[in-house]
């Protein structure tokens, strides 16, 4: 093989071997094409290496490109800026992520590396940071200040970083860290300080509760006007102590439906002062529109309350007596008028109150007149009802009524207080009044029309005398002068003894025999002889003397039947009435007892009649009552039956013995329909088990009628009219004689 046959690296290889090749004797012949195919390997080896290291280092490189990217990205995204600070030599390096950069990065040794741009202000407190960290005093350096921006604006940054290098002598060499823009932050900071400034100076008091009315947190003006500290209320639940636990359901149940619920409120004070307050309760909603919270704010009105009500009080008081003056009456009694309301009005003036003015002077009558004010202000029964009209003329306002005993009662005891001594800078002066008395609507149809009438029925009354009152109606007048000295005349009879009690008899219709007898009260006067029960008992059961005449009554009755049993002329029952008034009393039961006791009669000889309208006025209270009386042995009769409510509801679960049937029902027997009636109550009566008594019999044809309609019991007068005790005991007496037996053709004995 010719030399010329050597490549370019053959020459290398054989350049690079020489020195091995010139210590051996070497056969070219053989080596030379082992040898051009091993450069030609090496070669191909090497530049496959080459390729690969350059692919490789490619590779590294995207992929740092692609972490600097996301490092960039996410700080860009986070609103953060790194920094990068060479302490030794005083580079600052920044990022610049901000869409408004910061300034220029400084050049030089200046601590800290940014002090030309931090506010002047902030400078200092950046500097302790710094060094603190750097000396080693703090795990991290962190501070928050105004940093320049490149238009020469201030921003607010949080500023932290860390010493991540150390040269050899152990001193920091390099730190790293970031800048945040908390510019809103600081803006939102303020606003939110601003707020709990205003919060924790204003004068309202505001109450944070949750949902459950729990309270989270109160102000200041809070503890001002309750008196109850933040600490001791805090995680409590809100209250209002004068209010049942519904008001503050419904204020949730307002709250849910409107969002808002407010109005006035009283409360109580820690040291027991009440105060009024506006209470006005708002929802807090999060951003998915849920409740969250409720915000309570109210404002101490209690001042402004006792302002307004000063206020109201001079111009609807009189000045000189502080009693609602002309203008509150006027308003008051047209309201009366136009609702319809039924009611009476007394006017009044002093009787010659000129002269006391002339001769002691007006003072000394201003005072008379306030003392007067004072006097009937003070009585229960003329506060809230009393007026001054003007000059010493007054007028009371009686609302809902027309009551005659009521009004009268009312006009006396006014003209008893007035006629009272008035001591009065060493004047002991007793005056006297006239009262006029008219009643809405018989006695004028306006505001005007009374008050005309009213004070022509009091000078009516001063001329007939003074001292004295005068209805306007003449009819009415001389009606309630008569009620008046009926009660009187029954005042005077209780307390003379002039009440006595009339027996009735009632009789066996078979046997014809006494069984018992009624009671009936009867009022006898020394001169005037006897007085009509008509004309008293509706006297006595409006003044309430009834109770004390059922009491004369009942312990008269419980004597005489005692008498006789002794006597051997009576073993039956004595039926007392007790009014309405007498049954509602709470101690009725211990009251019979004391009477029986006291006569010594045994209750088993006792009835008690009681009407409908009596029972039916309380049904449970009065069936309780009866049930009471009953367990004492006592019997009860139902008077009147068929007159009033006649619910056989009731009927049945009223523990009675008798049934008393009415004269009304008696009286109407001769017709058809009247027997149907009687016979329809004997019915009822025997189908509860109750005995039947048929009051105000006259005639044998009632008494027959009565027998065929199987009523056991009569009375009335076909047998006798109300006797005295003398005269009944003689009835009695002749009970006990033989005789014949009851015929249908008359009261033959």
């Amino acid at each position: 093989m010719s030399y010329k046959k050597f490549t370019l690296g053959s020459l290398i290889l054989l350049a690079f071997f020489s020195p091995y090749l010139a210590a051996t004797v070497i056969d070219w012949t053989i080596i030379e094409p082992y040898l051009l195919y091993t450069v030609m390997a090496i070669a191909v080896a090497g530049f496959l290496l080459a390729q690969f290291n350059q692919r490789r280092m490619r590779t590294y490189h995207q992929a740092l490109a692609k972490s600097e990217e996301r490092l960039r990205l996410s700080t860009w995204g986070s609103g953060d800026e790194l920094w990068d600070w060479n302490i030794e030599s005083g580079e600052l390096y920044r990022s610049s992520a901000w869409l408004d950069p910061l300034s220029a990065p400084p050049e030089g040794k200046n601590f800290p590396p940014n002090k030309n741009f931090i506010h002047p202000q902030d400078l200092e407190r950046v500097s302790s940071a710094l060094s603190q960290h750097l000396a080693g005093n703090s795990p991290f350096f962190e501070s928050s200040y105004r940093l320049r921006t490149a238009d020469d604006n201030y921003i607010w940054v949080l500023d932290r970083g860390k010493i991540v290098a150390y040269n050899n002598e152990g001193k920091a060499q390099r730190m790293t860290g970031t800048l945040k823009n908390i510019s809103q932050l600081k803006q939102a900071e303020a606003r939110m300080q601003l707020f709990a400034r205003c919060l924790e100076n204003i004068s309202d008091a505001v109450v944070i509760c949750d949902t459950k009315f729990n309270i989270l947190e109160v102000n200041p003006a809070f503890s001002n006007i309750t008196g109850n500290t933040r600490e001791s209320v805090l995680q409590t639940r809100f209250k209002l102590s004068l209010y049942p636990p519904r008001f503050l359901q419904e204020i949730e149940k307002t709250l849910v439906q409107k969002g808002r619920w407010s109005d006035e409120i009283r409360e109580l004070k820690t040291n027991g002062d009440y105060y009024q307050a506006e209470l006005t309760f708002d929802v807090i909603k999060d951003e998915q529109g849920f409740i969250t919270q409720y915000v309570a704010v109210f404002s101490d009105i209690s001042e402004r309350k006792r302002r307004d009500a000063e206020l109201n009080r001079l111009a609807n008081s009189d000045t000189l007596t502080g009693l609602p003056n002309r203008a509150v009456f006027m308003n008051k009694l047209a309201s009366l008028v136009k609702d319809n309301t039924q009611n009476a009005l007394l006017v009044f003036d002093l009787d010659n109150f000129k002269k006391i003015n002339d001769s002691l002077g007006h003072e000394l009558g201003d005072a008379l007149l306030c003392k007067l004010s004072e006097r009937l202000h003070n009585n229960k029964l003329f506060r809230q009802r009393l007026y001054r009209l003007g000059g010493d003329e007054f007028a009371i306002l009686l609302s809902n009524t027309n009551d005659i005993h009521a009004i009268t009662s009312l006009a006396k005891a006014m003209l008893q207080q007035i006629n009272a001594p008035f001591a009065i800078e060493q004047h002991e002066l007793v005056v006297t009044s006239s009262i006029g008395i008219v009643l809405f609507p018989e006695d004028g149809k306006d505001p005007q029309a009374l008050l005309r009438n009213a004070d022509t029925a009091m000078y009516h009354a001063k001329s007939a005398g003074a001292n004295r009152y005068l209805f306007f109606n003449d009819t009415m007048n001389k009606q309630a002068v008569k009620r008046l000295q009926v009660e009187n005349l029954i005042r005077h009879g209780l307390k003379e003894d002039l009440f006595a009690v009339f027996y009735q008899p009632k009789m066996d219709l078979l046997s014809g025999k006494v069984v018992g007898m009624e009671a009936l009260v009867r009022f006898i006067t020394p001169k005037g002889g006897l007085v009509s029960p008509a004309s008293f008992i509706p006297v006595a059961e409006e003044t309430g003397q009834i109770v004390d005449i059922g009491t004369v009554v009942l312990r008269k009755a419980c004597s005489d039947v005692r008498r006789w049993i002794d006597q051997g002329l009576f073993h039956g029952r004595v039926a007392v009435n007790l009014s309405a008034k007498q049954f509602m009393l709470p101690f009725l039961c211990d009251q019979i007892d004391d009477i029986l006791q006291q006569t010594q009669l045994a209750s088993y000889h006792l009835e008690l009649e009681i009407t409908e309208g009596t029972v039916m006025e309380s049904p449970k209270l009065a069936i309780d009552t009866m049930k009471k009386l009953r367990a004492r042995g006592i019997h009860l009769a139902m008077d009147d039956f068929g007159t009033g409510y006649s619910s056989l509801a009731y009927l049945k679960q009223f523990p009675l013995n008798t049934l008393k049937i009415d004269k009304a029902f008696i009286d109407d027997m001769n017709s058809a329909r009247g027997r149907n009636m009687v016979d329809t109550i004997v019915t009822i009566a025997h189908n509860l088990s109750l005995s039947v008594v048929a009051e105000g019999v006259e005639t044998l044809e009632q008494l027959e009628q009565l027998r065929k309609l199987r009523c056991e019991i009569i009375q009335g007068f076909y047998y006798s009219k109300p006797l005295s005790a003398d005269d009944f005991a003689a009835f009695l007496h002749e009970q006990k004689k033989p005789r014949l037996s009851l015929t249908a053709n008359g009261n033959n004995w």
